[in-house]
């Protein structure tokens, strides 16, 4: 057996550890890194990049359908095939070019997951090796239904490499994913229904919000089931059954094709994090305000796998990554995580995006505050393209007019929404808002009137 020595391992190749490991082995330490799938992490591979490409096509395909009789006379046709080929071009060379980057810079790596085998010894690809700094960056995987059947539904991973698509699909989850690759399905023509535990989609956004998105949702054809708890998944001759126990009634639905996307829960079953003395929670590893494990402390934790504060979002794993690269290096820079408002997409049509606080939350805290709300299709934005799903929700301080959160849904909702962002960070009162001159016409013209 092997024995190596490194200053920093990372275990864990997306965003977030690439991001640990440059900065590191830039300043002269012996760094390694391990992944036990394709280099290059989920964001890039089979996650947000690959679903907006195919979201490219179906915004096509919405903005075609709206204007039916208003200039267009007939849909453009589609070809699923060219469009999961195009996917390929963002995706296919990710894994060798990460590695090639790697090796450019003299970091080892390692293809599987390594095992703790105490706090500073790993055990991977039958060599021990050690290291004085430890990073895991491992990120979330699908979650595993815990029913019978639960080996047939697909995961997101594979419904972004499917061949061509069915005739029917259910979506078990009306989370982002679930709620994302619903809307791709249901614009390609397939019949669609989402089945939730929940009353509502999207349980984590403004209420009245997804309300609008789920009509819009409705409006497209996918079909919802909401507090139904989904008891069996079962392999039929040509379909697939799902049974679901709902207000104590039986419910089974039909379909060609099965989509788990129940949520996605931390990555680290692999690690053996006990006889490393890492502690973790349901939510990941458990960090400090350093991004440090409190029970190992020479161990960090970045990206979507820590138990932080920070959402589960490429931008954020970038700006952990940061803070653990500081502590390890002893960089002038911020060494704690003190997140700036943090917003969050989901990239249905219309998309539905939120930054900062709800009504419940800025009433929890005590502020004083008014709300701007309104559906305004009939705003010249949301006219022009034909769009009747076009809404805001707009908290502000009444004592020092500073917006405290802005929760959107649109078309363009999803870049509206680092306009609020900027005003958020910038502590910028709705007065100075109103007092810019944006240019005009544009979506983010719009804030003025909505703050």
């Amino acid at each position: 057996m092997g024995f190596e020595e490194f200053d920093v391992f990372v275990i864990g190749t997306g965003t977030a550890g690439k991001s640990v490991a440059k900065e590191c082995v830039a300043e002269g330490l012996r760094v390694a890194i391990a992944d036990n799938r394709e280099f290059g992490g989920t964001c890039a591979n089979r996650g947000c990049d690959p679903k907006k490409v195919l979201v490219g096509l179906t915004e096509i395909l919405d903005r075609a359908e709206k204007m039916k009789g208003h200039g267009i006379t007939k849909m453009p046709e589609f070809s699923w095939k060219d469009l999961m080929e195009f996917k390929k071009t963002f995706t296919s060379a990710v894994p060798a070019a990460t590695e090639k980057d790697m090796k450019k810079l003299g970091i080892k790596m390692y293809h599987q997951s390594p095992k703790f085998l105490d706090e500073t010894t790993l055990s991977v690809e039958g060599k021990t090796v050690t290291a004085k700094k430890i990073v895991i960056a491992t990120g979330n995987r699908a979650f595993e239904l815990p029913i019978p059947g639960r080996e047939l539904p697909i995961i997101s991973d594979d419904f972004l490499e499917l061949e061509e698509l069915p005739e029917s699909i259910i979506f078990i989850g009306a989370g982002y994913i679930g709620m994302e690759f619903a809307h791709i399905a249901a614009r390609c023509g397939v019949d669609v229904t989402v089945i939730d535990g929940e009353s509502r989609p999207l349980n984590n956004f403004d209420e009245d919000m997804v309300k609008h998105l789920q009509d819009a949702s409705e409006e497209i054809g996918i079909k919802f089931i909401f507090d139904a708890e989904v008891t069996e998944v079962e392999k039929l001759q040509t379909n697939y059954r799902v049974k679901a126990i709902r207000k104590g009634k039986k419910v089974e639905i039909k379909a060609k094709l099965v989509v788990n996307a129940a949520g996605r829960v931390p990555s680290i079953e692999d690690l053996d994090l006990e006889k490393g003395n890492v502690e973790y929670s349901k939510r990941g590893i458990t960090v400090n305000e350093h991004l440090q494990n409190p029970g190992n402390k020479n161990v960090y934790a970045c990206g979507d796998v820590s138990d932080s504060e920070g959402l589960p979002l490429t931008p954020l794993s970038s700006q952990e990554a940061r803070i653990v690269a500081a502590n390890i290096l002893n960089k002038d820079r911020a060494k704690k995580v003190d997140f700036p408002p943090q917003p969050s997409v989901v990239f249905t049509l219309p998309n539905l995006a939120s930054v900062g606080m709800n009504e419940k939350e800025a009433k929890e805290k005590g502020y004083n505050f008014k709300v701007e709300q309104k559906l305004a299709p009939k705003w010249f934005n949301a006219k022009r393209i034909n769009d009747a799903y076009y809404a805001y929700k707009i908290l502000v301080d009444k004592d020092n007019g500073l917006v405290l959160g802005a929760h959107l849904v649109g078309p363009e909702a999803g870049e509206m929404v680092n306009m609020f962002v900027m005003a958020m960070c910038g502590k910028l009162p709705c007065e100075t808002l109103k007092g810019m001159i944006f240019s005009y016409p544009s979506w983010a013209s719009d804030i003025k009137a909505m703050v």
